[in-house]
C-alpha cells in the first residue's frame, strides 16, 4: 500500500492505488460476464426441456455446493492468500464457461452436462467468493477502507442494471436458435480471463510466496479456530447476530412479499414490481456511495443510528402491509435501499477491519453464510404465509425485526461496537 498517497478523500485514496484500480477493473468486468449467465443459463434450460423442476434442479446444484464449502474456503484463502485463491477460482470458471460455451455452439449440449457446469461453478464460487470478500484489506488502508468497499459495491450494483439488459440483447438478437446463449456464454468466459489477468498483474492481495505458508493447522481446526474467535468476540458475535436476523426476517419477505404486492394491489402490476425493485436497488447504491464519502458517527451516534436504521427496516415493512399506493411504496422501497445499502458497507468494513488478517477468509466466509444461509427458508416461510394473508407476511416480519432491535439496543456488545469505532479513528 506504499503507494497511496495522502488525501482527506478517502474515494480518491483508494482510487490512487494501482492495484485496487486492476481488482476493480477485473472484479467488475467478471461480474458482468457474470449477469449475461445468469440470464443465459436458466434460458437455455427452458429451451432445452421447458421443464421449471429441472431448472430448479441446476440452480440447486449450483447454490448448494457454493454454501457447503464456503467455510472450507475461508479456511483455504487464509492459509494460501485472496488472490492466489480468485486467481485459480477465474482460471477455473474461464475453463467451465469456455467448455459450456462449445457444447452450445456445436449443438451437442445436453441437461445432464448443465447439472455438471451447475456443479462445478457453485463449488468454484465457495472459494472464491471468500477471497473476494478478504482482498480489499490487502490492497487498501484501513482508514479508507469504507470507501474501497462502496466503490467495489457499486460497480457490482450498476453491473446489476446493465448486465440482464446486455444478457436480454444479446440473447434476444438470436431467438431463433440457441446462437445468443453461446455468444453470452462466451462473452462471461472473455471477461474471467480478464479477472485473471488483472489479478495476476496485481502485486498485493497475496503472492505465490504464500503458498511456502509454514501452517500446519488442518482445515478443520482452522475453521473451528475462526467460529471461536467469532463467539467469544461479544461485539463480533452481536453483529453476526444481526446480519442474520436482518437477512431472515427482510430479504425473504421482500422478495417474496414485493412481487405478490404488486400482482395483488397495485395497479400498475409487473410495472410497479420492477419499480418497487429497482427503486431497493438504486437506493442500495446510493447508501453504497453516501457510507463511503460521509464520515460515520462514533460511540453513542453511532449506536443511536444502527437502532434507529434498523427499526427503520421494520417500520416501513409494517406500513406496506397497508399501502395500496405504488409511489408510497417506491419512496419506502428507496428508503430502505438507501438504510440498507450504508448498513452494509459500515458493517461489511467493520468486520474487515475487526478480524485478524490471518482469519480474514473464515470469518468473511462466515458472513456470506450469515447472509444468506437461513434466506432460502425464509422465503419459504413467506411465500406460506402470504398464500394465507400478505398483510400478515410485512406486520409479523416488521415487528419482529422492531423486537431484534430493542433488544439489541440493550446488548453490551453494541457498546463494544460502537467503542471499536471510536478506536478505529
Amino acid at each position: 500500500m506504499s503507494d497511496q498517497p495522502i488525501s482527506k478523500n478517502p474515494m480518491r485514496n483508494v482510487l490512487s492505488i494501482r492495484d485496487f484500480r486492476l481488482l476493480f477493473l477485473g472484479t467488475t468486468t467478471s461480474l458482468l460476464g457474470d449477469q449475461l449467465t445468469l440470464i443465459a443459463t436458466p434460458w437455455l434450460v427452458l429451451q432445452l426441456t421447458g421443464d421449471p423442476l429441472v431448472l430448479g434442479i441446476v440452480l440447486a446444484l449450483e447454490g448448494i455446493p457454493r454454501a457447503l464449502f464456503m467455510l472450507f474456503g475461508g479456511a483455504l484463502t487464509d492459509r494460501f492468500s485472496p488472490r492466489i485463491i480468485l486467481l485459480l477460482s477465474d482460471l477455473i470458471r474461464l475453463l467451465l464457461a469456455t467448455m459450456m460455451a462449445v457444447v452450445v455452439f456445436t449443438g451437442t449440449v445436453q441437461i445432464w452436462m448443465l447439472y455438471v457446469f451447475g456443479l462445478g461453478f457453485g463449488l468454484v464460487a465457495g472459494f472464491a467468493v471468500p477471497a473476494g470478500n478478504s482482498i480489499l484489506p490487502m490492497i487498501v488502508d484501513e482508514k479508507d477502507l469504507e470507501a474501497g468497499n462502496s466503490i467495489v459495491m457499486g460497480g457490482g450494483q450498476l453491473v446489476g442494471f446493465v448486465g440482464p439488459v446486455v444478457a436480454g440483447m444479446v440473447i434476444g438478437n438470436f431467438s431463433e436458435s440457441l446462437f445468443g446463449v453461446g455468444l453470452a456464454l462466451s462473452i462471461d468466459a472473455a471477461t474471467y480471463a480478464v479477472s485473471a489477468l488483472m489479478l495476476w498483474l496485481m502485486r498485493s492481495g497475496g503472492t505465490l510466496s504464500s503458498l511456502t505458508n509454514s501452517n500446519k493447522e488442518s482445515v478443520w481446526k482452522s475453521i473451528r479456530a475462526g467460529l471461536e474467535y467469532v463467539w467469544d468476540d461479544k461485539a463480533l458475535r452481536l453483529m453476526f447476530l444481526v446480519i442474520i436476523a436482518i437477512n431472515f426476517l427482510f430479504v425473504g419477505p421482500i422478495l417474496v412479499g414485493i412481487p405478490v404486492l404488486a400482482n395483488q394491489r397495485l395497479p400498475e402490476g409487473a410495472m410497479a414490481f420492477g419499480l418497487l425493485m429497482s427503486a431497493f436497488a438504486g437506493g442500495n447504491l446510493g447508501g453504497y456511495l453516501l457510507a463511503g464519502s460521509v464520515p460515520k458517527p462514533t460511540g453513542k451516534g453511532m449506536r443511536i443510528l444502527l437502532t434507529v436504521l434498523l427499526a427503520s427496516f421494520g417500520v416501513a415493512m409494517i406500513l406496506m402491509g397497508f399501502i395500496h399506493s405504488t409511489w408510497i411504496d417506491f419512496a419506502l422501497m428507496l428508503l430502505l435501499g438507501i438504510g440498507n445499502g450504508y448498513i452494509t458497507i459500515i458493517l461489511f468494513t467493520w468486520i474487515q477491519t475487526r478480524s485478524p488478517k490471518t482469519m480474514l477468509g473464515r470469518i468473511m466466509s462466515l458472513v456470506t453464510l450469515s447472509s444468506i444461509g437461513l434466506v432460502p427458508i425464509s422465503q419459504a416461510i413467506s411465500g406460506a404465509v402470504s398464500t394465507w394473508n400478505l398483510t400478515l407476511l410485512f406486520v409479523s416480519a416488521g415487528s419482529l425485526i422492531v423486537l431484534m432491535t430493542s433488544w439489541t439496543a440493550f446488548q453490551p456488545g453494541l457498546v463494544a461496537f460502537s467503542e471499536s469505532l471510536v478506536m478505529e479513528n
